[in-house]
């Protein structure tokens, strides 16, 4: 047989029938900084992905689903810039596609879990600074049906004088894995919200990095107006917003579940006085931090009790090292960097990655003398924007590795 013309064989692989031709070498998805998309499921991802995504760019993606249903947003891989506010890189996930409701913010290293919107809509915006970068992000956005609440998804507006919200599958079985649940508490601007949980129970860790219920005065995921952050199987102490707004917010990661939760919410006027957990001793007044010459700075600086009293009669009990002290007003105000949190209380902690603190204020500020650079165990009262309040008498001692023990014993032993 004579050789073919070289035309012919040029043609040749269009000529073969599908099942003979090679295979086309796979294409990596390139994304572009922001977009519309929309269809039943999706991806989206930062500029020049896997690449170092650029600086001072902000890219905005509008997702739309079919209508009657509602955005699914899984973050398949997440590296951005770590600050515990998430002030430099981060993304903003938002309901809607205009002045919708901020779901949440995120940056560093550690992937949320699905994020859900309450229409067929949804907004994704990262933002970027002029300095540290890393490798961006993927998620896969889908289409779910809003009926599928009861079983998986979650949350919503709360606007009734009274009410309950439950996690997924309450009380038959565990909730389940990789869901975010919000909800949104609103009452007439002359009343405040009071909030408790009836039965608790969500995935245990010192640090609740990975299955957490998270309160918020106002109506959006803003660490610093973070009322307290919560898991374990004991219930949080009540809650009274300082506003007309709650958000109550539900995370849990892809691995274990637990039981979840019930809470009950009411509306109350602004008039009652607020109910607080009284300081350990009666001779503590509240409003010694305004004044701060009245009789509290006139005590003898001495702790008092057992370390053992103390911890069931203390709001929060903490280790940590403190990275800042300013004295204002002549108390000292401290950022503790957490070490190790054995009683949470209403404390407000805030966390980059593995990276957590919290505010302390000392009310004189000599006493108990704490100073930066040093690790100490600090049990006190919570204030109503979630700082820590010590005084003369609080306990609070050096840290040591030995001390260890004793603080999981208490932790572990009902008060």
């Amino acid at each position: 047989m004579p050789p073919l013309p070289l035309p012919l064989l040029l043609l040749l692989p269009l000529l073969l029938p599908a099942a003979a031709r090679p295979p086309a070498p796979p294409s990596r998805p390139s994304f572009t900084c922001g977009g519309v998309v929309s269809g039943e499921s999706g991806f989206i991802g930062s500029e020049g992905f896997p690449g170092v995504y650029p600086p001072n760019s902000k890219c905005t993606w509008k997702i739309t689903v079919p209508e009657g249903k509602v955005v699914v947003l899984s973050f398949r891989y997440l590296d951005l810039e770590s600050d515990n506010l998430c002030r430099y890189d981060f993304v903003d996930i938002y309901n809607g596609h205009a002045n919708g409701q901020r779901i949440g913010r995120f940056c560093g290293t550690v992937k949320p879990g699905a994020l859900v919107s309450n229409s067929n809509k949804m907004l994704v915006q990262m933002t970027s600074d002029a300095n540290t970068a890393g490798s961006g992000f993927v998620a896969k956005f889908s289409a779910a049906e809003p009926h599928e609440r009861g079983d998986q998804y979650c949350g919503g507006r709360l606007e009734k004088p009274s009410g309950s919200f439950q996690t997924p599958n309450w009380p038959e079985r565990d909730y389940p894995a990789g869901v975010t649940c919000s909800w949104h508490i609103i009452a007439p601007k002359n009343q405040l919200i009071e909030l408790k949980f009836e039965k608790f129970d969500v995935e245990r860790d010192n640090y609740c990095r990975y299955d957490y219920v998270a309160v918020f005065n106002g109506g959006e995921i803003n660490d610093a107006k973070r009322i307290g952050k919560y898991c374990g199987d004991s219930p949080p102490a009540p809650i009274l917003s300082e506003k007309n707004e709650l958000l109550i917010q539900f995370l849990s990661d892809l691995s274990l579940t637990a039981d979840g939760f019930i809470g009950h919410y009411k509306f109350r006027p602004k008039k009652l006085p607020i109910t607080t957990v009284p300081p350990t001793t009666t001779a503590v007044p509240t409003t010694s931090i305004v004044k701060p010459t009245v009789a509290p700075c006139q005590q003898k600086c001495k702790r008092s009790g057992t370390l053992e009293s103390n911890y069931c009669s203390s709001n929060f009990v903490i280790t940590g090292t403190v990275i800042t002290a300013v004295t204002r007003a002549g108390s000292l105000h401290a950022t503790v960097s957490i070490i190790n949190v054995y009683k949470e209380g209403n404390l407000a902690i805030q966390q980059a990655g593995k990276s957590m603190s919290a505010k302390i204020i000392a009310v004189c500020k000599q006493c108990p003398l704490i100073r930066r650079g040093l690790n100490y165990i600090i049990m006190g009262q919570v204030e109503e924007d979630g700082r820590g309040k010590i005084f003369p008498n609080s306990f609070v001692m050096g840290f040591k590795t030995k001390n260890s023990k004793i603080l999981n014993a208490l932790k572990n032993r009902t008060c």
